[in-house]
């Protein structure tokens, strides 16, 4: 993948990942992964009873989002997003890999002025959002968000204190080890397992995180396809988490594309923002 891609892709409000991440804004052998024409529930079905619906529609008509965002609504379906993840008013939540901040600047509106949101970026993605989180940001425009731009291996998040987090396309990118040298002068090789390391105390009982991403083909090596065509086995999603602690609580069909060809490369014209996409939920005991 060459870093002009991935320019591309996190440019502001066309990233927040592959349709947001430095894959698309917005990475070991494995078991098998779910088939593109298994069932699994809805996003409605297996929402957590405590999504605050009103708010999350109310986030999503406010009249003080960018254009360029409510561009992208149908196709990132963000309310259905915010619902499996149960956002409500007052939770503490963190952006991964937040971008330019799409997800962000819903989640800031949903948990209202007595919740927090952490837009997190490593100093690249940070880079590569350009003018994006500065504009979103500045004069105080979304005070309940709080931006942190750290390496993966220093984010520091106070214990026990966030209620959610939501990664939308960037889990992959923690296996992204670029083959060109632009690419390598550019995006540091990070470990998944010490990421999710610095996460997992800072949930609290009960949180969930959600993980969103484009499929690879069932048993692949996340490091060759997350390079060739950013995208990764969820098995392997689902085995990093439970190893980090976590526990399996629910999965959504809601991105899923049986005709998508999990060897295109996610930014392949003929399916930009029609991938077949996984979107799990994990939930801290």
């Amino acid at each position: 993948m060459r870093l002009s891609h991935l320019v591309l892709a996190i440019a502001f409000s066309s990233l927040s990942a592959c349709s947001k991440s430095p894959a698309d804004a917005s990475p070991e052998p494995a078991a098998q992964s779910p088939s593109a024409e298994a069932q699994a529930p809805s996003a409605e079905a297996a929402a957590p009873a405590s999504a605050d619906s009103g708010a999350i529609e109310a986030a999503i008509a406010n009249t003080n989002r960018p254009a360029s965002d409510r561009e992208q609504d149908s196709w990132r379906k963000a309310d259905q997003v915010l619902e499996f993840l149960g956002l409500e008013p007052g939770m503490h939540v963190l952006d991964y890999l937040a971008a330019g901040g799409y997800y962000t600047e819903l989640m800031s509106y949903v948990v209202g002025p007595e919740g927090q949101v952490i837009a997190y970026n490593n100093p690249p993605y940070q880079k590569f959002s350009g003018e994006g989180p500065a504009k979103r940001y500045g004069n105080d425009r979304l005070p309940n968000v709080e931006q942190v731009t750290a390496p993966t291996q220093d984010l520091a998040l106070e214990p026990e204190s966030l209620d959610a987090a939501l990664f939308v396309q960037t889990y992959h990118d923690l296996y992204w080890h670029p083959s060109d040298e632009e690419g390598k002068a550019a995006w540091p090789v990070l470990d998944p397992a010490q990421a999710l390391a610095k996460l997992v105390p800072a949930l609290k009982p009960g949180a969930v995180v959600v993980v969103v991403d484009h499929v690879a083909p069932a048993g692949s090596d996340p490091i060759e396809t997350v390079d060739a065509t950013h995208r990764i086995d969820p098995a392997v999603i689902k085995r990093d988490f439970e190893a980090a602690g976590l526990v399996f609580d629910a999965e959504s069909d809601v991105f899923r594309s049986p005709g998508d060809d999990h060897t295109k490369s996610v930014f392949d014209d003929s399916i930009r923002h029609k991938t077949d996409q996984v979107m799990y939920r994990f939930r801290k005991e």
